[in-house]
């Protein structure tokens, strides 16, 4: 009897960069060797033999110019569905900015807006004044907003959501809980109260990099997989790999095998819901229904 086919997938996290133009001091020790020039060219032979036909890119550091050029970049790149930039949300003119990235060359498929709010000293920077009128901006233009957190912004997360019920949230990275260290009882009661909240998605990815990068097994990620799906359900959950930061822990294939195995209970519909159609629901992408 033939095998059942591969469902198609919408990897919804993935990045290009170049560490010579750009901000990254996090790229040192363990991390160096990923401290290369990542692009188009590097990602497309990999996508077919995992099941992914399109991609989401995602901003990298704070910087205009590489939203602009991510832009360009999925007006040229055939695979990518949708950009998730960054703007300064706190800036006074942040309106006029985005509607500038919409004009620009390739503004067609900004799809959502993303900052490191991990690495802001302030744990509750989210809710700052400024933040939350930016984040209006974000919303009257109908874009998502992407969450990069840990569990420290876990709590001013929900209540951002909370308070802006009018606009979309993704959390990435299942919100970073430290697989490593067996952090499941710190992350599960900070992200339960999300399952009320019906303006959130959650992104299953970056998990193979919050475990132990030389050991992990699917065993150590498995429970966080479910808890996520638990929680969002999933018509609320979309996979992504987190490419090439991924790389550290994992090749590509077995980076989305990960997810597709964990899923693999669900009904074929389910199934497809996570790998493609979740992506397409909240980042609003031109795709029709795999």
């Amino acid at each position: 009897m033939p095998s059942a086919p591969i469902l198609p997938a919408i990897d919804s996290h993935h990045h290009f960069w170049d560490p010579d133009r750009g901000d990254y001091p996090w790229m040192t020790g363990p991390v160096l060797p990923i401290r290369r020039v990542f692009g188009p060219k590097d990602m497309a032979p990999l996508l077919a033999p995992a099941g992914v036909r399109k991609t989401v890119l995602v901003q990298t550091w704070s910087s205009l110019q590489e939203s602009r050029e991510f832009l360009a970049l999925a007006e040229a790149t055939e695979f990518v569905a949708g950009v998730v930039a960054w703007v300064d949300l706190t800036a006074p003119d942040v309106g006029r900015t985005l509607d500038d990235l919409k004009a620009a060359p390739g503004g067609q498929w900004l799809v959502g807006i993303r900052h490191q709010v991990h690495d802001e000293a302030d744990p509750l920077w989210l809710a700052r004044a400024d933040v939350r009128r930016g984040l209006q901006e974000v919303a009257a233009r109908g874009l998502v907003y992407d969450l990069l957190i840990r569990p420290r912004e876990l709590p001013v997360a929900l209540d951002t959501v909370t308070a802006l019920p009018d606009l979309r949230f993704v959390i990435d990275h299942i919100a970073k809980p430290e697989i490593a260290k067996a952090g499941f009882g710190r992350w599960s009661p900070l992200m339960r109260p999300f399952a009320a909240t019906p303006n959130v998605w959650c992104k299953l990815s970056g998990m193979v990099t919050e475990a132990d990068w030389a050991h992990w097994s699917p065993a150590d990620i498995r429970p966080y997989i479910d808890e996520v799906l638990s929680i969002f359900g999933p018509t609320r959950c979309m996979m992504g790999t987190d490419w090439p930061v991924s790389l550290l822990a994992s090749d590509y294939k077995r980076t989305v095998d990960l997810v597709r195995d964990a899923i693999a209970w669900l009904s074929p519909a389910d199934q497809q819901a996570v790998l493609w159609d979740n992506a397409v629901t909240a980042y609003r992408l031109n795709l029709v229904p795999a």
